[in-house]
């Protein structure tokens, strides 16, 4: 088996150590623009080899991890260089401009939208973790576009890392994931803005901040790299859910004004079924 990593970071590069465990006669190649990353990844043992997108026909597997504005121009290339039998999955934040951007290539049945719902907010090779994708979900969109066989190939590897699969329409998926997921990482990166700049002032500021301001401005730890082109793509959605953001954060400081604290009270305990839902879900730390 031949599986060829486009993009050796966390997300990939964890895909990468999965594999290796899972099929040990396997050969897992790294491509990588980032000399100095493919040499980590080398080092580290996450990747068997270095390679070229011209060496992809062989692929059984083709796993594009990059950038989302990379990987619409990348995934057509990729797509006009595998061979018959090969199955490519993307596995970027967004799905509908990715699944656009393919939508008449002549191999598009070669290819599946996935977005595993993983990851965490360090990046590169070291970032690589074993296990990163056990009891995770990952979304597939237009799944009736590839071919039958082929998906049947991607489902088993995806069960085999013990991932849950949910179907969903690209663009319902972009909508939802603008709440989840690129909504907690605006609120992370603001939160720290705000503190980076009182912080000017106020050293004490750090000194002071516990576990709770920890975890929740860990996202702001994120990839500008990563995530500025997730933000553009998404925007119209991301827009929204400021929007709704913006205005409950109003709300509450209205409240806080006119010293309503039963209100905030009621507020706060109406938000705490949050935590009902999330255990009904089994939702685990990203």
């Amino acid at each position: 088996m031949k599986i060829y990593i486009i993009g050796i970071g966390l997300i990939g590069g964890s895909m990468a150590l999965d594999i290796k465990g899972l099929y040990p006669e396997a050969t897992v190649y790294g491509v990588d623009t980032d000399e100095d990353h493919l040499q980590e990844a080398l080092a580290l043992g996450v990747v068997d080899a270095g390679a070229q997108i011209e060496n992809l026909s062989d692929a059984d597997f083709v796993i594009l991890s990059v950038p989302v504005d990379v990987a619409l121009t990348l995934l057509p290339k990729v797509l006009d260089v595998i061979g018959e039998n090969s199955i490519v999955f993307e596995v970027g934040s967004t799905k509908a401009p990715i699944c656009e951007a393919v939508t008449n290539h002549p191999k598009r049945r070669n290819f599946i939208a996935t977005h595993p719902i993983a990851g965490t907010e360090f990046s590169g090779p070291s970032a690589a973790i074993k296990g990163l994708y056990e009891g995770k979900t990952n979304i597939i969109c237009e799944v009736e576009r590839t071919a039958f066989k082929l998906q049947e190939k991607a489902l088993e590897l995806f069960k085999a890392m013990g991932m849950r699969i949910r179907y969903m329409d690209p663009k319902a998926h972009d909508k939802h994931i603008a709440y989840v997921s690129h909504l907690s990482h605006i609120s992370a990166f603001m939160l720290g803005k705000t503190v980076i700049n009182k912080e000017k002032h106020e050293q004490d500021i750090f000194d002071m901040a516990g576990s709770g301001f920890e975890s929740t401005v860990r996202l702001a730890k994120s990839s500008p790299a990563m995530w500025t082109p997730i933000f553009k793509q998404n925007k119209v959605q991301v827009i929204e859910t400021l929007e709704e953001f913006i205005s409950n954060l109003t709300q509450f400081k209205d409240l806080l004004i006119k010293e309503d604290y039963n209100a905030i009270f009621e507020e706060m305990e109406s938000v705490n079924r949050i935590k009902e839902i999330l255990n009904g879900m089994n939702i685990k730390k990203e």
